[in-house]
């Protein structure tokens, strides 16, 4: 039996060899199986998964020892690699084609709220407070707001929902819930 076998970049290498390096690398830090992983692949890793790095950092320890996959191997995933499913794909928000302009999307304004201008009234121990209703947001007590939740913070100082503490919380429809 062989006990050294020759691999394509290191020449002559030991089982032993191979196995003393797999097992130093259940002891190393992510730092260090980083670094590992540079040295090995040459090039830097954005993983953080001290599992994962193990894996791999083995995986091409042993395949530079052995001869990794074999020919026959590869030419088989050169062969079904444009078949594969794609795993990552860029944000489609981010891709923009040629030629192309996509249409800015107006948010639709929500049902409930009344229309712009108007200006509603709520009570808040003993207090009167007022506010309008803008096309694009909400104003009270000389301020502007970008929701009804905010509003209803800014007077009682504490979380409540919008549309419940200005009597909105009905149907969809526009229509006034239940007090």
């Amino acid at each position: 039996m062989k006990s050294k076998r020759e691999g394509p970049r290191d020449g002559p290498t030991t089982i032993g060899d191979v196995t003393a390096q797999i097992a130093a690398l259940s002891g190393m830090t992510v730092g260090e199986l980083r670094e590992k992983f540079l040295a090995v692949y040459g090039e830097p890793t954005r993983s953080s998964n001290k599992v994962y790095l193990r894996k791999k950092i083995a995986w091409k320890i042993q395949a530079d020892a052995e001869g990794g996959l074999s020919q026959r191997a590869l030419a088989r995933i050169e062969e079904l690699a444009p078949l594969a499913p794609i795993r990552w794909r860029p944000n489609l928000k981010d891709v923009q084609v040629p030629g192309v302009e996509e249409p800015k999307k107006e948010t639709p304004r929500d049902p409930r709220l009344p229309p712009a201008g108007t200006v509603l009234t709520r009570v808040h121990k003993g207090q009167e407070h007022k506010v309008e209703f803008l096309a694009d947001g909400f104003a009270y007590d000389g301020k502007r707001y970008s929701s009804l939740t905010q509003v209803a913070r800014a007077i009682t100082g504490t979380h409540w929902n919008g549309f419940l503490f200005m009597g909105l919380a009905g149907k969809k429809d526009g229509t006034e819930g239940t007090r």
